[in-house]
């Protein structure tokens, strides 16, 4: 497991910090929230970092990620 972000990828600031918001998407012109999701953002430069678990919570609220109907999950 990865620990916390301390430094930005983008500036190297050691400012960065973990926020938890709702975060706002849009895929294909359709808006969807994702409530309270934790990522990190540099106060420095404006880098936005999300970590693999504020990932798989983007994507679990993403209708780019949303199974159609009808479509079987292969194994």
């Amino acid at each position: 497991m990865m620990g916390p972000i301390t430094v930005c990828p983008s500036c190297g600031s050691h400012t960065i910090k973990k926020i938890r918001r709702n975060w706002t998407g849009i895929v294909k012109g359709q808006t969807y929230v994702v409530p309270n999701l934790e990522y990190y953002t540099c106060p420095q430069c404006g880098e936005t970092v999300y970590d693999r678990q504020a990932m798989r919570k983007i994507e679990a609220h993403s209708p780019a990620f949303t199974k159609r109907q009808g479509e079987k999950k292969s194994a």
